[in-house]
Order: structure tokens, then C-alpha cells, then sequence
């Protein structure tokens, strides 16, 4: 048995190279560490070479500016959305995250 839980051990600790993490959401899974992560930002798929980004980083990737103009907020497994601030950061890690979102800020004068 000794071996058998050293062997599980190795397992969770081995680094894949690539990680999709809304495959691992979608089986209600925790994503394993990787040298990279598979991550969709509305349509588009987008490698990330760190488990954690901030909001800004996301909205940096998406290329819309100024990113002030935007909001990201990110969809999680059984629907629910969270929104995430520019200096908040997201660990790739957490298990749920489907997918982030876009949504363009209203800038409409009072």
C-alpha cells in the first residue's frame, strides 16, 4: 500500500506540458500543474505559461483597448460568473473556471 500512495504521490506532482482547463472543468476536475494553460477568453483560445493572471493580464491578452473600457468575469462550471478585477488574480489551479467572458463597460455621460 506504501507504494501504491507513493506512486499517487508522483502522479499529482508530475507537470504535464499543456493544460486546457475548461476540459478539467467541464469533468468537475482540478486542474493538474503544467508548463502551460489552454484558457478561452469569449472565443478565442490562449496559452498562459503561469497558473496565475491577473484581470488585467486576461484583458491584456484579448487586445481590447484601453482595457479600462472593459470588464472580464469568468464563467464556472454549473453557470455561475464572477467578475474579476484588473489587479485581482486568478490561479489557473482552482477547479471550475470554464471560461472568461468580455464585456465592454457602458460610457455613457450621466
Amino acid at each position: 500500500m506504501n507504494k501504491e500512495k507513493f506512486n499517487n504521490e508522483l502522479e499529482q506532482d508530475e507537470i504535464l506540458e499543456q493544460v486546457e482547463i475548461e476540459v478539467y472543468a467541464k469533468q468537475d476536475k482540478k486542474p493538474p500543474r503544467a508548463k502551460s494553460y489552454k484558457i478561452r477568453i469569449d472565443k478565442i483560445k490562449y496559452d498562459v505559461k503561469s497558473e496565475s493572471i491577473s484581470g488585467r493580464g486576461l484583458l491584456e491578452l484579448t487586445g481590447k483597448q484601453p482595457i479600462t473600457n472593459y470588464r472580464i468575469d469568468q464563467k464556472l462550471r454549473g453557470g455561475s460568473t464572477k467578475k474579476i478585477e484588473l489587479d485581482e488574480m486568478v490561479c489557473l489551479l482552482t477547479k471550475g473556471i470554464e471560461r472568461f467572458m468580455t464585456l465592454p463597460l457602458d460610457q455613457t455621460e450621466g
